[in-house]
């Protein structure tokens, strides 16, 4: 047992080092509206600032004539931003426009994407944290390469200098004497000094720069998670190791954390290895670095634990973590009679089955193409639009499908969860990648209200950079246990104000249907749960992916 928790938590920590909001997965998807045109937009931003961003933008629609994209940053604002980059139209691929972005400054940023065309021109932003997490190796071959042509260049200009004070001063045919030789030898000796004295004064300055760059490579923040007990109840203590936190200012910018989806933590707990057992939860907050949730009866097992929150600079993070759950397994209780929050859920499905689909699963044929469909609790059924047996390509963006139908074989009434049509996770069944994703993408919808905030544009009901320092974390607390005691249909108005919601599709008629953009970062064996609401309860189901 031990082992294998090193194990985990070994790859756990490891692939975290190369995240940035979530595990091991970089990329940021985006589906939308930039005015009258819908897009679909794919950002994979560089591992090292300043870096270049890849930006892949998708638009069907008739009549575009160009489309940009620039970066803004959040501490300079939309004015102090470069010009924009038109993207170029992918050969081959109508509708697919590409281009390189550089991201010049760490921290929260984002892509504001312009697309111009017959109905007009619209713009729309998309958050991207542009932080550093990796650092480049020279190959051997090339550091080689580099010390030889130093060695000749300094021995070049020791030649050179020793020269031009001796030699270099004789007249024609004038011949060498012992003084001009011990000018000669002055020459090289000092200009060797000088050149030595230049090449460490350059090696300090670039190694003063390097352990800079150390200082701010982004690691991602460390908790300690426990089961405490609480007047008989099991609870989850969830707190932030501040310790580790490389500089002051992390921690201080612990207490100016915003809500998303109205939720100051979303936490997901997912047992490792079978990833049989789901949770997804909503502590609340304790004090600035500690945060408590009622924990379900989860079977023993080890649990991987991942944390999202955003900053009020929008900076979205994730703090991963690992819990071990003792004791024999007990029987779940229903969810009604669990002291959870009204928006917290646990599922129980099928081990991984390192297939394409769940051994719950049943292949199908959905409007035409193939389908794997699954039983949910309530007698309704979820339809994932993919072929069983057929792997996905790393790195290529892709719409998960998913249509919902109830008992009647009929397109089921969903109702929003959390502001959201839907939501899904995403895991690698070795725990080196996890994704929270919404129907509009992988992006936090907080983080997006902040930074238009920020640029003074569109502006959501919360208005957060408003709210004063002194008194922000009380701020944000009342604002919360308002969100939380207002009625579902009110509540609902606020998170999902903005945004289009809707269960529709041309292409699936008989279907609620809910897209889900992504890219697999990499080869392997995934799962994806997926979480919709309906009757006021909310419905899990999960599905295995391949990806080659």
């Amino acid at each position: 047992m031990i082992t294998k928790k090193i194990i985990i938590f070994f790859l756990l920590v490891t692939a975290s080092l190369i995240s940035r909001a979530h595990i091991g997965s970089p990329g940021v998807t985006f589906e939308g509206q930039a005015g009258p045109y819908a897009v679909l937009v794919l950002i994979t931003p560089p591992d090292v600032i300043p870096g270049t961003a890849r930006v892949d933008i998708y638009a069907n629609a008739k009549g575009i004539h160009a489309i940009w994209a620039k970066p803004v940053y959040w501490h300079v604002g939309d004015e102090g931003t470069p010009s924009a980059d038109a993207m170029v139209p992918v050969e081959g691929e109508p509708g697919h426009y590409t281009g390189m972005i550089w991201l010049m400054s760490s921290g929260s940023s984002g892509i504001d994407v312009k697309v111009e065309g017959d109905a007009g021109t619209g713009t729309v932003l998309v958050p991207v944290m542009a932080v550093s997490t990796a650092q480049k190796e020279m190959p051997s071959s090339l550091g080689y390469t580099l010390v030889v042509l130093a060695v000749l260049l300094v021995a070049l200009m020791i030649t050179i200098i020793s020269s031009s004070v001796s030699d270099g001063l004789l007249k024609p045919d004038a011949e060498t004497t012992p003084a001009v030789r011990r000018k000669r030898w002055t020459g090289a000796v000092v200009s060797a000094v000088l050149l030595v004295l230049m090449l460490w004064g350059g090696k300090s300055w670039w190694d003063s720069w390097a352990n800079r760059y150390q200082r701010f490579l982004y690691r991602p923040m460390h908790a300690n998670s426990a089961v405490v007990n609480n007047k008989g109840k099991s609870m989850l203590e969830f707190h932030i190791d501040t310790t580790r936190a490389m500089t002051l200012y992390r921690a201080r910018k612990l207490s100016h954390v915003v809500p998303d989806h109205g939720k100051l933590m979303h936490m997901f707990l997912v047992r490792a290895g079978s990833m049989d057992v789901f949770a997804h939860l909503h502590p609340q907050r304790k004090d600035s670095a500690t945060y408590i949730t009622p924990l379900p009866p989860l079977p023993q097992g080890t649990y991987l634990i991942f944390a999202d929150i955003t900053r009020l600079s929008g900076f979205t993070e994730t703090i991963p973590d690992t819990l071990v759950v003792d004791g024999p397994p007990v029987a779940f209780a229903s969810h009604d009679s669990l002291a959870l929050g009204r928006d917290d859920t646990y599922y129980v499905t099928d081990a991984v089955s390192g297939k394409s689909n769940t051994g719950t699963s049943d292949n199908i044929v959905m409007c035409g193409r193939p389908g794997v469909k699954t039983s949910l609790p309530d007698g309704s059924t979820a339809i994932w639009e993919h072929e069983a047996g057929k792997s996905f390509e790393a790195g290529r963006l892709y719409e998960l499908t998913f249509a919902i139908q109830d008992e009647a074989a009929k397109p089921a009434a969903l109702e929003p969860y959390l502001g959201m049509m839907g939501h899904a996770v995403v895991m690698k069944t070795d725990g080196s990648v996890y994704i929270h994703l919404h129907p509009v993408g992988s992006y936090s919808m907080a983080s997006q209200q902040t930074m238009l905030t920020r640029f003074e544009k569109e502006v959501g009901p919360v208005n957060w950079s408003k709210l004063t320092k002194a008194t922000f974390a009380d701020s944000v607390d009342h604002v919360v246990s308002q969100l939380e005691a207002l009625p579902e249909d009110e509540r609902n108005k606020v998170l999902m104000s903005g945004m289009s919601h809707t269960t529709t599709d041309p292409d699936h008629p008989n279907h609620s249907v809910v897209k889900f953009p992504y890219a697999f970062p990499s080869p392997g064996s995934y799962r994806i749960w997926i979480q919709m609401k309906r009757n006021g309860k909310i419905l899990n189901s999960a599905f295995d992916a391949i990806v080659e």
